[in-house]
């Protein structure tokens, strides 16, 4: 039995690469996310899915309701696929966190280092690839989309691919990208990776 996972990006909000929002309520997607959401909902027409789900901010509901609109059916929040949680470090300015030693260490040790009051990434990493493994055993030989966040869709990558946590910090998931799995009894491969919208 194989399940196709397609793990997407939430699209982009406006506090976009300026304040690390982590699990702030309140994060919709501006203009241009509301814009890439549509596109992915097109860009996914052609492919059999089962099931649309997403992590529970708004950011990922918002970006899965039109792909769950196009096949008339409700997106499905769960919590397994949600952000991962920086704890202290929620709503602050990226420039405002550059001179923090912890900060630093984060950014070069993922692996070893928990964000203030947070999740370390191997947390993270164990509740998104539990949950992804419990969604494909409810849809076998079907396609499902999981809507999350980069950091999450890395660790699930790495974890699939075989790589140190640490090694997530050398390749890029963007806003609205898609990367494709097949899991089964057999195992998983990874297909694709970052997938974007054509310009």
């Amino acid at each position: 039995m194989t399940t196709t996972v397609f793990l997407v990006r939430h699209a982009a909000h406006d506090r976009l690469n300026r304040i690390l929002c982590g699990r702030m309520p309140g994060v919709s997607l501006g203009t241009d996310g509301r814009a890439q959401a549509a596109a992915l909902a097109e860009r996914l027409a052609r492919e059999s899915l089962a099931a649309v789900y997403a992590s529970p901010l708004e950011r990922a509901c918002e970006t899965a309701e039109p792909l769950a609109r196009h096949r008339e059916i409700d997106v499905q929040v769960v919590d397994a696929l949600n952000e991962i949680d920086i704890g202290a470090w929620t709503g602050r300015a990226f420039d405002d966190l550059r001179d923090d030693p912890h900060w630093t260490r984060w950014n070069t040790a993922r692996s070893v280092t928990r964000p203030p009051v947070g999740e370390t990434m191997l947390e993270a990493q164990t509740r998104v690839v539990g949950g992804i493994e419990r969604l494909c055993a409810a849809h076998p030989e079907q396609g499902i989309a999981l809507v999350s966040h980069a950091d999450v869709i890395k660790a699930a990558l790495a974890y699939y691919l075989g790589l140190p946590l640490d090694a997530i910090l050398r390749f890029e998931i963007s806003p609205a990208s898609i990367s494709k799995l097949v899991l089964g009894d057999w195992g998983a491969k990874v297909i694709s990776m970052n997938e974007g919208l054509a310009p």
